[in-house]
């Protein structure tokens, strides 16, 4: 393939047909006709690692420029996604996606941020200050609330990115970063922190079930804490707490309060 020719050799990028066989991927990633990580079924994802690495050829080959909107002046190399009438996407200013970022129709931008790379399905809404770094995965009719931050990922290419799957409500200023997986129809409550190496324990049975990186489909999460032992004492350490699972009474469109007033929680 010629971009893991390009990888190997970076020689190539000088020349007119390197640097267009990256620019065409960029371009079919910004039409959401190849992604950097695609769903296998039954929550399998596979990352498409020569993707990232166009990703990353691209940077190198695009010079600084200038960019203008309105009175509002940019400095870099990429360029912002742009025609989003004709895309069906509705964007409250000042909601920005770069170029190369894959938005659907149907879905909305708050005043928010998409980058290179990411990939939001029909009818998701990025909330106000929301951010999806690059390469996240974010489903059809996901609610990402303000102040949501979804972590990025290009380096190592074969890293997994952040998935957020169909239908999941991510509660105002959660965080979810370092490839952490959030199955269909989860819902996690505000300020829920969601990394690589988050403990997630399942508290809704009789003994604990843990988890790190990944929320199973339906579970209703919230912010918690445990104790853990240090040279100089016993102290809580955050983690993350699944309450229950989403119940049928609690369609999709639910609002958040409504999902936790299930368990008798508010967050």
């Amino acid at each position: 393939m010629q971009i893991e020719r390009l990888w190997d050799d970076r020689s190539l990028l000088q020349t007119a047909a390197g640097r267009e066989a990256v620019r065409e991927v960029i371009a079919l990633l910004d039409k959401g006709e190849v992604r950097t990580a695609e769903p296998l079924g039954n929550s399998e994802w596979q990352v498409n690692e020569w993707v990232k690495k166009a990703v990353l050829l691209y940077f190198p080959i695009q010079e600084m420029k200038t960019m203008h909107a309105g009175v509002l002046e940019f400095y870099d190399k990429m360029e912002l996604k742009r025609d989003y009438e004709q895309l069906g996407v509705r964007v409250v200013p000042h909601g920005v996606a770069r170029y190369g970022a894959y938005i659907a129709p149907g879905a909305v931008m708050m005043p928010s941020y998409v980058n290179i790379g990411a990939y939001v399905d029909e009818g998701t809404m990025v909330d106000t200050w929301a951010t999806v770094g690059s390469c996240a995965q974010v489903g059809k009719h996901v609610h990402l609330s303000g102040g949501v931050g979804l972590g990025g990922v290009l380096e190592p290419v074969q890293a997994a990115p952040v998935i957020i799957e169909d239908n999941c409500f991510i509660g105002s200023r959660c965080i979810v970063v370092e490839g952490a997986h959030v199955c269909t129809e989860a819902v996690l409550g505000a300020n829920t922190v969601i990394t690589g190496s988050t403990k997630i324990i399942d508290v809704s049975g009789p003994e604990p079930v843990y988890y790190k990186g990944y929320v199973p489909a339906r579970s209703v999460v919230i912010p918690g804490s445990y104790q853990k032992k240090f040279p100089a004492g016993e102290y809580s350490v955050p983690c993350a707490l699944i309450i229950g699972q989403r119940k049928a009474s609690t369609d999709r469109k639910t609002s958040l309060n409504d999902a936790l007033r299930d368990f008798n929680v508010a967050v």
